[in-house]
This record gives structure tokens, C-alpha cells and sequence, in this order.
């Protein structure tokens, strides 16, 4: 049985629900070779001459970062360069803009000052009280309501008028004021010459009295125009005496308060000491150590360190203050040499000024000179020909005024010792203006009987002329 082989069908399982076959590893390289019956072939090992141009090329690209670093270097520093020449310029410009504010400052200053004394000399004139009594002057309006004005005269046509008026009127009693003036105007017409010689009369005697009155009132405001000219002009010089005396005691006191110079601006400023160039450096380090610091504070605090001080420390103050002193030197020299300029450019102008004075003066003088001379020619001349006065020719006698103001000339000059020549003649015209006519009369007989005196000496003469001209 056992010899039997038995076959037995074992049934297949499906591919389906088995495991997938695993794929062939993907061979190295080593491994391919093998298989391939080839060896791999070992790696490159550099050599000693590749290793040193390596290390050159190195070298090279750290030189070359090198000068790069080098080149942004001094890029950033010409920015800065550039940067500083900046604010350089800029801080310049605040110091001329500081320096330009301290002038306007001074300037503003110096203006309020110069106000201020204005001000005061305002004040002063306020204080002037001139010691005068002013003639107030009367309107023309008062003048006119107080003044005695005479009325011009009516001529004869409303004189006769008047008369009639009251007979037209009780003739038509209805007529209104036309009707009755055209009943006149008719009637004047008719009226013969006769009828109207006694009002032509009575207006001729009414205006020349008026142009009397009007002639005396004329010459009376004009004598009195002339007064009050007068008085203004006395009263005007008497102000302005006060007024200049009043003035010169005010400027004698601003003077007396006056101490201060007004400094010349083109002048030169004194150099600062070695000590005061020290305490300017030192000031603005402590007051920005310590803001509490007063200006007291930091004199006394720089008074102490100067005395401190040793040579060496400051030898470069002195050094500085001596130059600033030489340089203030040389400035003052150019100073003085253009004042000295400026003085003589002056005088040459005054002199020029002064010659063409002169020569104006001399051309004046010349005219006068040659307008003398014609006049004395020409008064030479009129000698010349005037005919010799006989001097046993008489004498025209004196008018009627004339007589009176002789007489009353002398009485005055006894009454009133010392009288004034003008108040004198203008008190004699007033006395013969209020003479009566009597008075007149008098006077003007007195200068009748003078004349017929002096017209029977003329007939001798004249004839005895005439007689010695027959004889020759």
C-alpha cells in the first residue's frame, strides 16, 4: 500500500484575496556594477596645487570686500562732510540772523528813547504859560448890531414919495400897494422941474453928509486895523521872547540830565579783557550745569576760578585779548583816518558852499551898487535942471490945519513931557476932528488972511521980475 502512490488533487487558491509579490530592490551602484562586472570607480581626491588657487581666490574676494567696506566708508564720510558744511551754513546764518535781531533791538531801543524824551519835551511845552493879556477881535456881526451905521440917503423920487403916499392913499382908499406906487410913478412923470428941485435938494444935502460919516467911519477902522496890526506884532515878538527863554531853561535842564553820548554805530568796540573772554566761555557751562545759577552767581563763580587760575591756564586768554586789542588798534586807525576824510569833505563843501555865497553876495552888491549910482544921477540931473529958487520969492503960508497943529503941538509937548512923535500927530488930527465949526472958522480965517497977504507979495514980486526983465 505503500507503494501506491496516490494522487491527490489539492486545490489551487486564488491569486485574488493573496499577497501582492514584493519587486526587486533597485540595485546601487556598486552593486549594478557587480553585476555588471564592473567596479566603481573611487572619488576624485584634489590635489595640492587645486587647493592653493582656492585659497588665492579667497584672498582675493576678501580684498575685494575689503575695498568695497573701504569705499562705503568714505562715502559716509563725505555725507558727513557734506552734512557738517550744512549746518555749518546754517548756524551761520542763525548767528547773522541773532546779530541782525540784537541791532533791531538796540535800534527800537534808542527810537523809544528818543519818544520818550519827545514826550517829555511836550510835556515841558504843556508847562509854558506866557504871561499876556490877547485883544479878542469883534465879529463883523457885533459890529453891525452895535455900530452906529447911518443909512444911505433916499433919492428924491421916494422923498417925494413919502409926502405923497398919505393923499393917493385917502384919494383911493381900496388900491392896494402896486396900484398906489403905478398912481406915483404916473404923477412923478407929470411933475415939472421945479416941484422937484427942493427934494433933489435935500438928497444932495443928506449924501454928502453920509459920504461924510462913511469917509470917517472908513478911515477910522483903518487907523484901527492899523493899531491892532501893531499891538499883534508887539504881542506876537513878546511871545516868542518868552517862548525862547521858556525853551532855553528846558533844554539847559535835558541838557544837565543828558550823560549819555549817542554812540557812533561805525565806531570800533573796546576788546574784551582776558578775563571777560574767560567768564563768556565759562558761563554757558554753568548755567547749563545748574539752571538755579544767576548772573551774579556765575561772575562770582568765574571771579573765583580766574583767581585760581595759574599763568599757563591764562596764557591763551591773554594771547587772545592782545590780539583782539591789536586788531581793535588797527580798526580804530581806519576809523579815525575816514573821520578825518569825512571832516575834510566837509570843509571843502562849506568853503565851496561859502564862495558861492560870496559871489551871490557881490552880485547883489553890484546891482545895489548900480542902482545907487542911477539914482544919483539921476538926481543930479533933476538939480541940474530944477531953476535956481529965488530966495526973496515968498513963501506959500501955511493952511488952516497947519496953523492948528503948530499951536497945539506946542501946548501937548508942555502937557506931556516925553510923548510919543506918532501919538502926538494922532492926537492932533483926533482935536481937529472934533473942532466945531466956529472953531474951524477961526482957523480958516487966520490961514484966509495969510494967503491974500501972501498973493499981495507975489504981485510985488512978479512985477519987480518983470521990470528988471525990460531993463536987461
Amino acid at each position: 500500500m505503500a507503494d501506491l502512490a496516490v494522487v491527490v488533487d489539492v486545490p489551487k487558491k486564488s491569486r485574488k484575496n493573496g499577497r501582492k509579490a514584493l519587486k526587486e530592490k533597485n540595485p546601487s551602484t556598486n552593486e549594478a556594477n557587480i553585476l555588471a562586472g564592473k567596479l566603481s570607480p573611487l572619488p576624485a581626491v584634489p590635489s595640492p596645487m587645486e587647493a592653493n588657487d582656492k585659497g588665492k581666490s579667497a584672498k582675493a574676494k576678501s580684498k575685494q570686500s575689503k575695498q568695497s567696506f573701504e569705499k562705503d566708508l568714505q562715502d559716509m564720510l563725505r555725507q558727513l562732510r557734506i552734512e557738517k558744511e550744512k549746518t555749518e551754513e546754517l548756524l551761520k546764518e542763525k548767528d547773522e540772523m541773532l546779530k541782525l535781531k540784537e541791532v533791531e533791538i538796540e535800534n527800537k531801543g534808542k527810537e523809544q528813547e528818543k519818544l520818550q524824551m519827545e514826550l517829555k519835551r511836550l510835556q515841558k511845552m504843556k508847562e509854558f504859560k506866557p504871561t499876556m493879556t490877547f485883544a479878542i477881535p469883534k465879529s463883523s456881526k457885533e459890529k453891525k448890531n452895535g455900530g452906529s451905521e447911518k443909512k444911505r440917503p433916499s433919492p428924491p423920487y421916494i422923498l417925494w414919495c413919502k409926502d405923497q403916499w398919505k393923499e393917493i392913499k385917502k384919494e383911493n382908499p381900496e388900491a392896494d400897494f402896486k396900484e398906489v406906487s403905478n398912481i406915483l410913478g404916473a404923477k412923478w412923470k407929470n411933475i415939472t422941474a421945479e416941484e422937484k428941485k427942493p427934494y433933489e435938494e435935500i438928497y444932495r444935502a443928506e449924501k454928502e453928509a453920509y459920504l461924510q460919516v462913511m469917509a470917517k467911519e472908513r478911515r477910522e477902522t483903518e487907523a484901527m486895523k492899523l493899531l491892532e496890526d501893531e499891538n499883534k506884532q508887539k504881542s506876537a515878538m513878546e511871545l516868542l521872547e518868552q517862548y525862547l527863554q521858556f525853551k532855553q531853561e528846558a533844554d539847559k535842564e535835558t541838557t544837565k540830565k543828558k550823560t549819555k553820548k549817542e554812540r557812533d554805530p561805525l565806531k570800533p568796540k573796546q576788546p574784551m579783557s582776558a578775563f571777560f573772554l574767560f567768564s563768556n566761555e565759562r558761563r554757558a557751562a554753568l548755567l547749563a550745569e545748574d539752571k538755579s545759577n544767576n548772573i551774579l552767581d556765575v561772575a562770582k563763580i568765574t571771579g573765583e576760578e580766574w583767581k585760581n587760575m595759574t599763568e599757563e591756564q591764562r596764557r591763551p586768554y591773554d594771547e587772545m585779548a592782545k590780539k583782539n586789542k591789536e586788531k581793535f588798534m588797527e580798526e580804530m586807525e581806519v576809523y579815525k583816518q575816514r573821520k578825518e576824510e569825512e571832516a575834510s569833505s566837509l570843509r571843502k563843501q562849506e568853503e565851496e558852499t561859502m564862495k558861492l555865497h560870496k559871489q551871490e553876495a557881490l552880485q547883489l552888491l553890484k546891482k545895489k551898487e548900480k542902482t545907487d549910482d542911477i539914482i544919483k544921477k539921476t538926481k543930479e540931473k533933476r538939480q541940474k535942471n530944477k531953476p535956481v529958487s529965488d530966495p526973496n520969492k515968498p513963501k506959500k503960508p501955511a493952511s488952516s490945519f497947519l496953523l492948528f497943529s503948530k499951536e497945539t503941538r506946542k501946548n501937548l509937548m508942555q502937557e506931556r513931557e516925553g510923548i510919543n512923535n506918532s501919538t502926538l500927530n494922532a492926537l492932533i488930527s483926533l482935536k481937529w476932528k472934533e473942532l466945531s465949526e466956529e472953531e474951524r472958522n477961526v482957523w480958516n480965517g487966520k490961514a484966509a488972511e495969510a494967503m491974500e497977504e501972501y498973493k499981495k507979495k507975489l504981485e510985488k514980486y512978479n512985477n519987480k521980475c518983470a521990470e528988471e526983465n525990460k531993463q536987461q
